[in-house]
């Protein structure tokens, strides 16, 4: 249905749980290397519980590779708490990716600002950021309920 992205994830619990979000989804979860932890990691195995072996998983050297790797005319939806357009303004279709960063410093700058129009955020008052695995369930299951609305 959609797909996953996370750039660098450092956090093991945190891409079990995305794993599982993408399970449930019937969404592919994308991993752009390099990864703080091993994917044989205890932690990331106990987050995805034993539905981590039925994730569709894909794994990439570097966010260039996962590019080339799709046709011309994907979609890519950036999430950084840089933005001002909110994620629920975008109208999301089926096969979108929704890109998502480090969890200590987010999607690199360079990345941003070369896709400045395709950069959202989710509106928060009272903190810097949110979990990342919260972040992507907000923005995953919006997409999803678009598709069924």
């Amino acid at each position: 249905m959609f797909n996953v992205v996370l750039v660098e994830p450092e956090i093991p619990p945190n891409t079990g749980n995305v794993g599982r979000l993408c399970l449930a989804t019937r969404s592919t979860l994308h991993l752009v290397k390099p990864f703080g932890f091993s994917l044989e990691d205890r932690q990331l195995r106990r987050a995805g519980l034993d539905y981590w072996n039925e994730v569709r998983l894909q794994l990439w050297d570097s966010f260039d590779a996962l590019q080339r790797g799709q046709s011309a005319g994907t979609r890519y939806f950036f999430l950084t708490t840089k933005a001002q357009r909110p994620y629920y303004s975008v109208n999301f279709r089926n096969e979108d990716f929704l890109v998502f960063g480090r969890e200590t410093k987010g999607l690199p700058h360079k990345l941003l600002a070369a896709n400045a129009d395709n950069c959202i955020t989710i509106p928060m008052h009272g903190t810097r950021s949110l979990n990342l695995a919260t972040a992507v369930a907000i923005v995953l299951f919006e997409a999803v309920r678009q598709q069924q609305a």
